[in-house]
């Protein structure tokens, strides 16, 4: 794993875990426009457009680089083909979030991108502690997080989610340093 304190960059067997760049708006723009992608997502609407890509890597270049990091999933054959990144929706805990496009999914990506980016978490950013959620109608998210090494903390919380227009229920996990 290689990082820098000020802009990470974390190398997997496949991927490398990125800034984020102006150029990766269109990619991105094109990968979330997909209701199958946007609807497992708190916080990507649909449709979604390449001014909304711009605006989320325009916020990220400009966010606390201690309390928010975004991360673009480049594969060494593909290309973008996700964002990975940790925010502090309501509190001390930071969340880990993450979306693939769906040629993608199924394929151990979100995995793997998910150990390398919590290794960084607790090694390089210091963290103790990284909560994660999935909607509960999203099992391949769970097990994804789980096999990263987080657990079910037993609470579920209806969460909105922008694409759906609508609050869904929502399995809480967490995963210690």
């Amino acid at each position: 794993m290689q990082t820098t304190h000020k802009s990470p960059w974390i190398a997997t067997d496949r991927l490398a875990l990125r800034p984020l760049t102006p150029d990766d708006a269109w990619r991105i723009a094109d990968l979330a426009n997909d209701y199958e992608v946007a609807q497992m997502v708190t916080r990507l609407p649909h449709p979604y457009s390449l001014s909304d890509a711009e605006q989320f890597i325009e916020r990220m270049r400009s966010v606390d680089p201690g309390a928010e990091r975004a991360f673009g999933l480049e594969h060494k054959s593909f290309g973008l083909i996700g964002v990975m990144g940790f925010h502090r929706p309501d509190g001390p805990i930071t969340e880990m979030g993450y979306w693939l496009g769906r040629t993608f999914w199924g394929c151990g990506l979100a995995t793997e991108a998910a150990r390398a980016a919590l290794n960084w978490a607790f090694g390089d950013w210091g963290k103790r502690a990284i909560m994660a959620s999935h909607f509960a109608d999203n099992p391949a998210s769970g097990r994804v997080l789980s096999k990263a090494g987080f657990l079910y903390t037993g609470e579920v919380r209806q969460l909105s989610s922008m694409a759906r227009g609508a609050n869904a229920p929502a399995r809480m996990m967490v995963c210690m340093a």
